[in-house]
């Protein structure tokens, strides 16, 4: 229940794999302006020879430093690590699931996609050969190469690990369609949403929180103002 002196909950927003907090920087400046309270973790897997359940640890870790009610915004990768953290999480009241993996217990990303997994699960795994088609198609020019600058390898572990846990099946989520993504295809993304309890669109590629931050901020605040009634 949503304290009545605490009118919005806070945004725990979660980056995907290769990515950092930074990613998050434009959004957070919107959702600021329209006084939402937001908070950011970086992933160790992001850099770092280290699993699912490390980051789901340094999610659980984050939200145990968060007052109140909180609303985490998962994307892409982060999807996973969020579905096992909101599972223990005592004050998590709405996941939003943008562009991200909502697997249920024991479902890998490898496995989602039918790839086997390695047989050395240690290391990390290049920044993928295109990032500027994949992650930023719609992004302005000068802000999607300053992104790709800023990207990192990601842990090959990561994507291997599945939740022992699903956070959705007790946490009310939402899922946000990016329809244009060149990283998740939409497909991929229809089929994860049907997990969500609501399910909304974005005409975007796969970084809306770059390519459209004020769109985005007002369909989170949306979302997430269900969790505050």
């Amino acid at each position: 229940m949503i304290d009545s002196d605490v009118p919005f909950p806070t945004m725990l927003l979660v980056h995907g794999a290769w990515h950092g907090s930074w990613c998050w920087d434009e959004l957070r400046a919107a959702l600021h302006a329209a006084n939402w309270s937001t908070r950011t973790v970086d992933l160790p897997s992001a850099g770092q020879d280290c699993g699912m359940y490390e980051d789901a640890q340094a999610i659980l870790d984050e939200l145990g430093r968060i007052d109140g009610p909180v609303v985490i915004v998962a994307h892409s990768y982060g999807g996973i690590p969020v579905t096992q953290a909101a599972a223990k999480a005592p004050d998590v009241a709405r996941i939003i699931y943008l562009a991200a993996y909502q697997l249920d217990v024991e479902e890998s990303l490898l496995g989602f996609h039918g790839a086997p997994l390695p047989d050395e699960p240690h290391g990390l795994q290049p920044v993928p050969d295109d990032p500027l088609t994949m992650f930023y198609g719609d992004v302005p020019d000068a802000d999607a190469r300053e992104a790709v600058q800023r990207l990192v390898p990601q842990s090959v572990r990561s994507f291997g690990e599945p939740p022992t846990q699903a956070g959705w099946h007790t946490v009310a989520s939402a899922y946000i369609v990016c329809e244009h993504d060149q990283a998740l295809p939409p497909q991929h993304q229809e089929a994860l949403a049907t997990r969500s309890g609501e399910v909304h669109r974005l005409a975007s590629g796969h970084s809306p929180f770059l390519s459209m931050p004020h769109e985005l901020a007002a369909l989170l605040a949306k979302v997430a103002l269900v969790s505050a009634g």
